[in-house]
């Protein structure tokens, strides 16, 4: 499975990878836990988005399904956890710092900019491809 340089994933495939892995999780960690607001719930969803793609290739079932995968910018390699944590917690911290403003501007990222590189790729030195 190759990537073509230059090939990223935009913003609907990435929405509907998102999609994908919120009903992967959010369903059975219901029928598991009996609510998906629970501390166990939480600490699945974020080691899944954390560890997934470092250990799969860049992939989580999301991003499989819709045939778009996280690499590093600097080597095209797979993330790393340091990257994945950036992408996450950096990301969600900047995002909440600023009300979600950025949050907004990082979506327009993802539909403008050719690379579609969005902020939380931007501060992870990671980009969503095609694969």
């Amino acid at each position: 499975m190759s990537v073509a340089a230059g090939n990223p994933g935009g913003f609907w495939r990435r929405l509907g990878a998102f999609f994908i892995d919120s009903l992967l999780l959010t369903i059975p960690m219901n029928l598991i836990t009996g609510s998906v607001e629970n501390v166990a719930t939480e600490v699945v969803i974020i080691l899944y988005f954390l560890l997934l793609p470092v250990f799969w290739n860049g992939f989580t079932a999301g991003k499989y399904i819709c045939g778009i995968k996280i690499r590093r910018v600097k080597d095209e390699l797979p993330p790393t956890v340091w990257n994945m944590f950036l992408r996450i917690f950096v990301g969600t911290l900047v995002y909440a710092v600023t009300l979600g403003i950025l949050q907004m501007v990082s979506g327009c990222f993802v539909i403008f900019r050719k690379d579609k590189r969005s902020i939380h790729d931007l501060i992870a030195g990671t980009e969503v491809v095609r694969r």
